[in-house]
C-alpha cells in the first residue's frame, strides 16, 4: 500500500534555530499515527512542518504522492489534509453553526455536508445556534473536530487534542478519534498522553531531541524496554 503522508529526511525549525534533524515518517490510508516524546522533543514541530508554519530546510514532504512543499493551508485543505492545532482552533464569537461553515469552501452542498458531520457528533446539534465560546471545553475540541473534517479529507492533523481536559472528557475525546478512524479518515494525532496515544494509534513514531528514536505499533511501543529510559533523556537515538 502506497503512503498517503510521507516525510523524507525532513530538517526544519523556527528563525535560523532547527528543531526537526533528518525526521522521516509515514501514514498509511486510513491509519492512525502517533506521534510522541519528552517536552521540547519536536512533536508539534513535525505538524508545522507539514502546513507550511516553521521553515523548511531540507527534506521532502509528499501527500498523495505529490509534493506539497510551498503550499499554503487552504491548498492543502483543497487536497485533502486538514490542521486541527491545539489552541485557537474554533472562532469563539461565531455560533457553532457559524464555524462549521467557515470550515468548507463555499458550496452547495456546505448544508447537506454540516448534516452529515452532526450524525458523527450529535452533541453539537442542539448546540448549533450557540457561540462556540460558551461551549464547554470538551464541546470546543469536538467541533474542532467536525470543522476540520468539513472538507471531507483523507488525513486529519490533530495536536494535543486531550490538553486541559479532565480524564472523563480525554477518554470522550479518544473515543471520538476511533470513530473518526472508522470513517476511514487517516489521523495523524500529536498527544502528551502517551498511553492513550498508543491505544488508539495504529503505529507509532518516538522523537527524542528532533531526531526518530524509535517506531512500530502502538502495542509494541507501550511495551518496549526503552521506552521508560526514553522519556527519562537516556535513550540511545537510531540515525
Amino acid at each position: 500500500m502506497e503512503p498517503l503522508l510521507s516525510i523524507i529526511d525532513l530538517t526544519a525549525g523556527y528563525g535560523d534555530a532547527d528543531i526537526l534533524y533528518g525526521v522521516s515518517l509515514e501514514v498509511l490510508p486510513g491509519e492512525i499515527v502517533a506521534i510522541i516524546g519528552a517536552n521540547g522533543a519536536g512533536k508539534s514541530t513535525v505538524l508545522n512542518a507539514i502546513v507550511e508554519l516553521i521553515n523548511i530546510r531540507s527534506g521532502d514532504i509528499k501527500f498523495r504522492g505529490q509534493s506539497v512543499l510551498q503550499h499554503t493551508t487552504e491548498a492543502l485543505r483543497d487536497v485533502g489534509l486538514t490542521y486541527v492545532p491545539q489552541a485557537s482552533n474554533v472562532f469563539p464569537s461565531l455560533t457553532v453553526k457559524e464555524n462549521l461553515s467557515v470550515g468548507m469552501p463555499k458550496s452547495s452542498s456546505r448544508e447537506a455536508r454540516i448534516d452529515e458531520i452532526l450524525i458523527l457528533f450529535p452533541a453539537l446539534k442542539s448546540r448549533l445556534h450557540m457561540r462556540a465560546g460558551k461551549l464547554s471545553g470538551g464541546e470546543r475540541q469536538m467541533l474542532a473536530f467536525a470543522r476540520g473534517l468539513m472538507p471531507d479529507p483523507y488525513l486529519l492533523l490533530l495536536d494535543e487534542p486531550s490538553a486541559a481536559l479532565s480524564p472523563v472528557l480525554a477518554q470522550t475525546i479518544f473515543d471520538k478519534i476511533i470513530d473518526i478512524n472508522q470513517t476511514g479518515k487517516a489521523i495523524i494525532i500529536v498527544e502528551q498522553n502517551v498511553r492513550k496515544a498508543l491505544e488508539v494509534c495504529q503505529r507509532g513514531y518516538v522523537l527524542d531531541s528532533g531526531h526518530n528514536a524509535l517506531t512500530g505499533s502502538g502495542q509494541e511501543l507501550l511495551t518496549h524496554s526503552d521506552m521508560t529510559a526514553l522519556y527519562l533523556g537516556g535513550a540511545k537515538r537510531k540515525r
